[in-house]
């Protein structure tokens, strides 16, 4: 029998304002940014980086950070704003522009809506712009209401909530060794960033700052334990492409 396939195991960074609607600074992208692309640096790990329009056009510098430093350029709408809540013509806009931004600094064909959440009928909206993967689902949320309708697309959930990341290693471990394959994982900017003293949900400031980089690169070392393979958003799309044909 042939030996059996590694674990594929692709992260990813939602890069984004500071734990929107709740704050709307930008210290994540100018703080924990460099961390995570330090971190990625030592560990020998691709990342997808899912950006915001608005992140390229405020902070392009620190897009080319990450393009530079080989990993997956991504989209994740310009504005940060629910899909869910839009109409169609103005997610045709958000995907577009945020595409035209984006692709200023490289490829981008893979897509994440904000929140995880994004109508199935909306999909069609993301072929027409060239994109070939869509990461708008979640394994732990129910699907937003609306037919898919683009079969050419390749559609891979996010395994488990960012916050769980920064959980108590021996729960974090339990919760992560069940996950099947593919695992994504996604991660905030800002979550490497010290908001502990916060006004904010708790979620949104809890082991937040070093702690979170530490989990992070525990996390890292965990699956590495495992043997699993690290592939971008981007690769694993191909390979499930392939898979499937």
């Amino acid at each position: 029998m042939p030996a059996p396939r590694p674990l594929r195991v692709s992260l990813s960074v939602d890069m984004e304002p500071d734990c929107p609607p709740f704050l709307w600074t930008w210290r994540g992208v100018t703080e924990g940014a460099p961390r995570l692309v330090d971190l990625f640096a030592r560990e020998a790990v691709p990342v997808t980086w899912f950006t915001t329009g608005e992140t390229a056009r405020l902070h392009p510098a620190a897009v080319e950070a990450i393009v530079e430093a080989g990993h997956e350029l991504a989209c994740h709408g310009v504005t940060h704003q629910r899909f869910d809540w839009m109409s169609r013509d103005s997610a045709r806009w958000e995907i577009a522009e945020s595409a035209r931004r984006l692709r200023a600094f490289g490829e981008v064909t893979s897509f994440r809506a904000p929140n995880l959440r994004f109508p199935g009928h909306y999909l069609d909206l993301l072929v027409e712009e060239g994109f070939r993967l869509d990461s708008s689902q979640a394994r732990y949320k129910k699907d937003v209401p609306g037919e898919p309708n683009a079969p050419s697309l390749v559609r891979i959930p996010a395994s488990i909530t960012s916050s769980a990341l920064r959980i108590p290693r021996l729960i974090r471990e339990f919760l992560l060794g069940r996950l099947p394959d593919p695992v994504v994982l996604f991660v905030h900017p800002w979550e490497f960033v010290d908001f502990r003293q916060a006004n904010l949900r708790y979620d949104c400031r809890f082991r937040t700052g070093q702690p979170a980089l530490d989990a992070l690169a525990a996390v890292i070392a965990y699956f590495k334990s495992r043997g699993a393979s690290f592939v971008t958003m981007r690769d694993l799309g191909e390979q499930m492409r392939g898979e499937a044909a």
